[in-house]
């Protein structure tokens, strides 16, 4: 700790850092649906996985001792881009307007076959 750069918690499913400091914000990586006790995808569809990833990733943020209203942006990768209105449904669930800046992609694949994943930036 201490450095430029500080690491917040480890993933047990893949090197790397679930949220690192620097330049005085928290980046935080991808997070999917997946149950933190097993490490599996969570039962159900595409409703489900995005409130469990919001969950996951909530946790990070809160872990560093941040709070929900002090992310700034958030970046959603779809498995498939018709999805984007239900993830809209479950995101409103968990941010409050002013909504962090935001981007939504389609992707070709994501880790462990996930429906959807999001990373964000704390300020």
């Amino acid at each position: 700790m201490g450095s430029v750069r500080d690491a917040v918690g480890e993933s047990t499913v893949a090197p790397l850092s679930l949220g690192v400091r620097g330049g005085g914000l928290l980046f935080l990586s991808g997070q999917v649906g997946t149950d933190p006790a097993t490490d599996e995808l969570v039962p159900g569809g595409i409703a489900e996985q995005a409130a469990q990833a919001l969950t996951n990733l909530l946790e990070v943020v809160r872990a560093a001792g941040r709070e929900p209203g002090d992310v700034v942006r958030i970046g959603v990768y779809l498995a498939d881009i018709a999805d984007w209105a239900a993830v809209n449904k479950v995101y409103v669930t968990f941010f409050d307007a002013p909504y962090p800046a935001r981007t939504a992609v389609a992707v070709a694949a994501l880790p462990l076959g996930a429906l959807v994943e999001f990373d964000a930036v704390v300020g």
